[in-house]
């Protein structure tokens, strides 16, 4: 194996490797991370994920992100574990020590499917409840209790409950980024990718030509953009696409009259319809390796350029930096010290979670796209009323 070596990096000349792991679950054969070194047992190990992040990671950022990848590592295998990154997380994790990496449709689909006893949830809190909910029997883990949502926590169970009190012939459909709970009161689940072939098909199962989607308020005035059915909303939005606005749009435009701007569908209506391209973090990603543009601005979270970028080298990419301030609570040291403490368990309440897993398998059940599904920029804006309870 070829061992590229960051430039300019010291390597700590220790026995190869003081950590085993033999030591079962106990974590008193792995130190604290701090006590990790760069040795050349880690270097011949690890220093050959450098190439795939080595224009997002500095030289001198590595040698400390090293020893801690290798523990992961070999952690994970101890342990029988996988790890879900999404799209969002820093370039160190979601390159170097994620299994499966995506959007979170596609983390929700291999949650299902995952053959491991443990999984980790590289992302925040309601990705490793659904992956709980999906795999009821699996350890599920979470670096940090704390990686809430911003939109998953502006609607609750009582608020669905009273919604559809107050509206019974219309489905509720219910976007990922909710707690295990708001899904348990809901019709069916929806991601960014496939939230209008979701909401259509809902419509036909109950014959209805009005859906209510929460709770987010940006992804459904720009579903109803996409469709002919009526749509009602919540007041609820992603503190980092909110902040994006039109002015933002043109001023990029005009500093760049050579790139492509791709948004995500939680942004804005008047920020998404001045983009070339919208749809989720899966389909920006696609678009970018299928057309292989010289230069592009991803119009959501920071780390999805890098992300995208470590994939498509040719491409330059402008980086417009909104940071959600709860995916970057999950960094390296908090995965090791989860794989190794086995801690910060997430657990489901079983009523709940068996009502939340079947509005989450009436979404997985739905055919799969060849290609992610992207939304038309060009179409006009539609006003959608909020839901009156």
């Amino acid at each position: 194996m070829d061992v590229i070596a960051p430039e300019g990096s010291t390597v700590t000349q220790t026995p190869d490797t003081g950590f085993s792991g033999s030591g079962g679950a106990s974590s008193a054969v792995w130190p604290d991370a701090s006590e990790l070194v760069y040795d050349d047992g880690v270097k011949a190990r690890v220093d050959h994920l450098y190439t795939r992040v080595k224009d997002v990671v500095t030289p001198m950022e590595w040698p400390q992100f090293a020893p801690v990848i290798d523990a992961i590592l070999r952690l994970k295998e101890e342990r029988g574990a996988t790890i879900l990154a999404h799209n969002y997380m820093t370039p160190e994790i979601f390159n170097c020590v994620g299994d499966i990496t995506g959007d979170s449709l596609k983390l929700a689909q291999v949650a299902a499917e995952a053959e491991e006893d443990v999984i980790v949830q590289a992302g925040v809190h309601f990705m490793a409840e659904t992956a709980k909910i999906l795999s009821p029997e699996k350890t599920v883990l979470i670096p940090d209790m704390e990686a809430g949502c911003s939109l998953a926590s502006s609607i609750t169970g009582a608020d669905v409950q009273r919604i559809k009190a107050a509206y019974p012939d219309y489905p509720i459909v219910t976007y990922v980024n909710t707690s295990a709970e708001v899904k348990a009161y809901s019709d069916i689940c929806c991601t960014s990718s496939n939230a209008v072939q979701v909401v259509e098909a809902v419509a036909q199962q109950w014959d209805t030509d009005t859906v209510i989607m929460i709770p987010d308020e940006y992804l459904a005035k720009n579903v109803a953009a996409q469709t002919g059915i009526k749509i009602l909303t919540w007041k609820g939005s992603c503190e980092v696409h909110e902040q994006f606005t039109p002015e933002d749009i043109d001023d990029l435009r005009a500093a760049h009259p050579d790139a492509v701007i791709l948004t995500h569908p939680e942004c804005p209506p008047d920020v998404m319809a001045r983009a070339d391209f919208a749809g989720s973090t899966g389909a920006m990603a696609a678009y970018v390796k299928d057309k292989a543009p010289s230069k592009a601005i991803l119009i959501t979270e920071c780390s999805m350029s890098d992300n995208v970028s470590v994939e498509n080298p040719d491409t330059v990419f402008v980086k417009p930096c909104n940071l959600c301030p709860h995916m970057k609570r999950i960094t390296l040291t908090g995965i090791y010290e989860a794989l190794r403490d086995m801690k910060h368990e997430v657990e489901v309440d079983p009523v709940i979670a068996q009502k939340a897993r079947a509005s989450l398998q009436a979404m997985l059940d739905l055919p799969k796209p060849d290609a992610p599904p992207h939304f038309d920029t060009g179409r006009d804006i539609i006003n959608v009323p909020y839901v009156s309870v």
